[in-house]
């Protein structure tokens, strides 16, 4: 089984920097065509099922790779929503830090309410590893490939929780936007096959 991890192409607030959790952006127009260029990655494999953030850029960047198709269609899991910054929702670390008069970091420093709660990375983590169940289910016995597209911070905690890690770990797993990932396994255990690997064209 590979469980295959795509993060929605650009946004105007990926773009900038900006904290994007509950705000949902479209893609640009650069989003959209990283988007369809996506669709060869999936040509020729055994998907399952695919897994989608509810978000529109999530949902459309799932459309235009062609994964509506996939067995079941999208199917939408709230779980795979990217991580509640409450306070911090579209501003970037450069304003954050800037405020609080020292180098901010999201994996290190956490996120305050503001009109959402907000989470702490460990919450971040117990969504992901209710997704990595569902995965490893929906693969079945004969180890289908299951897709997941969702966003960058969230993905890179499920990385890190795949792999057996602290989730704070994630913050050494860049994921750029429009990118994708494999998460497989060797000799048993959870490995990384390929990660933030851009579109092809």
């Amino acid at each position: 089984m590979s469980i295959l991890v795509v993060r929605h192409g650009q946004t105007a607030w990926s773009l900038s920097g900006q904290h994007t959790g509950s705000t949902d952006v479209p893609l640009t127009e650069v989003g959209e065509d990283q988007a369809r260029h996506l669709a060869p990655v999936f040509v020729g494999r055994d998907v399952a099922a695919v897994l989608v953030s509810p978000r529109q850029r999530a949902r459309r960047t799932a459309e235009l790779a062609g994964l509506a198709s996939a067995p079941g269609g999208l199917q939408v899991d709230p779980d795979l929503v990217e991580w509640d910054y409450g306070a911090y929702e579209g501003r970037t670390t450069e304003e954050i830090s800037a405020e609080l008069g020292r180098p901010f970091s999201v994996w290190h420093d956490g996120v305050e309410p503001g009109d959402t709660p907000g989470e702490t990375v460990h919450q971040v983590a117990v969504r992901a590893r209710s997704v990595l169940r569902r995965a490893e289910g929906l693969a079945g016995p004969e180890g289908r490939d299951v897709v997941l597209v969702a966003h960058g911070h969230f993905l890179r905690v499920l990385l890190a929780t795949w792999l057996g890690l602290s989730p704070t770990a994630g913050a050494l797993f860049a994921l750029e936007a429009g990118t994708w990932g494999a998460l497989g396994h060797e000799h048993g255990r959870p490995v990384l096959d390929r990660w933030s690997v851009p579109p092809a064209g």
